[in-house]
């Protein structure tokens, strides 16, 4: 009789709570496929949880409909958040979704986790939002439950509107990455996982004494890099030093096809990091980093830039000829299958199916899961089911 048997536990019963966490998932992909020839589900703003329905309820009035809140911005800048922004939607429309938390997410086979990362040097920046300061002086006592007391603790708070929409899963960047790294240690050999980052840098003062944000500087984004590698060991990471190599520059070593092999990356994670308020942000991620030199994520660039490597276009409807394109020049793109919940409303996946033939490497839902508050059907699944699937357009051959 085995030492497990004599303990209470069989071995049948051992190998079945470890075989299944142990294997290779995505199996019958070619080990040879590169990082950028894989196509996986991710999922948007991965940490939320639904904000308190009486505070939405008094900010939507405010707020209005999101596409008239562009109407002060610069035309450029307008015209970015109409082509990414495309549904003329209320806020309560933008926020009707939820998801599981990040580790059921990752086990029902997400393998792209968005993280809104803001910083909180000193801690307790956001640890009373005025909307529930406001709520609580109208009489309210049983407002949904946040996280306090982590956002009392120094470091970058995970969430996506201070004083509105604030309710996370995990509520520190250190617990979210946590979470990540505990779900990867107990399924090494799975495909890589990719955890885009935005750098939060947006105000929205329109309650009484709002909260303020912090501005990122490269001294915080060092400090953002330095949390990162808190919790995952370099050897855990790809970066864009491990893709560049010898090459002059990242985007030169994209454009030949130096990405990590399956086989190599499995295991392990890549960082995307995308900034709230554009190539203003992205400055201070690439100050003293030439082509993202000793950064540990990368950065949304332009193609052709020096540290370009992967690119964002959210809107796969208006933009899938540009992806296709870009994919096959080797990049990294993310795009949305779904975008504020409209597809969910109207039940259609036209922009997801565009999405996944596109060949974008990562899309991005916000349904990933069955049931939403429109009671549609509509749910989004990668195309053959499993983590990852050969992609069909960045790889020659798909069997």
């Amino acid at each position: 009789m085995s030492r497990f048997a004599l303990a209470g536990v069989s071995m049948a019963a051992l190998l079945a709570a470890y075989v299944p966490a142990l294997a290779e998932e995505a199996a019958g992909l070619d080990p040879s496929l590169k990082l950028n020839q894989l196509q996986v589900l991710g999922t948007h703003n991965s940490y939320s949880m639904p904000a308190d329905k009486r505070l939405i309820a008094v900010v939507e009035p405010i707020i209005g409909r999101l596409q008239g809140a562009m109407g002060k911005k610069p035309a450029a800048e307008a015209a970015l958040f109409r082509e990414e922004h495309p549904n003329n939607v209320t806020i309560t429309e933008a926020l009707a979704y939820t998801h599981p938390d990040l580790k059921t997410q990752l086990d029902i086979g997400v393998r792209s986790l968005e993280l809104d990362v803001n910083p909180d040097p000193e801690g307790g920046r956001f640890a009373d939002p005025a909307g529930y300061r406001l709520l609580r002086g109208q009489g309210a006592s049983d407002l949904a439950p946040f996280d306090a007391a982590a956002l009392k603790t120094p470091g970058y708070k995970v969430f996506h509107m201070p004083d509105i929409d604030f309710r996370s899963h995990c509520a520190t960047l250190k617990l979210c990455l946590t979470q990540v790294r505990e779900w990867s240690d107990a399924h090494p050999r799975h495909v890589p996982l990719f955890i885009v980052l935005e750098a939060k840098v947006s105000d929205v003062p329109i309650l009484p004494d709002p909260t303020h944000t912090t501005p990122f500087t490269p001294k915080l984004f060092d400090d953002l890099d330095q949390e990162i590698s808190s919790v995952f060991s370099r050897d855990r990471l790809i970066t864009p030093d491990d893709v560049r190599g010898s090459h002059a520059t990242l985007n030169a070593a994209v454009r030949a096809g130096a990405w990590p092999t399956l086989a190599a990356a499995r295991g392990k994670i890549v960082f995307l990091m995308i900034t709230a308020n554009g190539e203003a942000g992205a400055k201070g991620y690439l100050e003293g980093h030439p082509s993202l030199k000793g950064r540990l994520a990368f950065l949304r660039a332009s193609p052709g830039e020096d540290h370009a490597a992967f690119l964002m276009y959210d809107n796969a409807l208006v933009r899938a000829d540009d992806i296709r394109a870009y994919v096959k020049q080797g990049y990294l793109v993310r795009t949305r299958s779904d975008i504020e919940t409209y597809e969910a409303k109207v039940n259609d996946t036209t922009r997801a199916d565009a999405a996944f033939a596109s060949g974008a490497q990562v899309v991005s839902t916000d349904f990933e899961v069955p049931g939403n508050a429109y009671g549609t059907p509509y749910l989004v699944r990668l195309p053959g089911g499993g983590a990852a699937r050969c992609n069909p357009v960045a790889a020659k051959t798909c069997r």
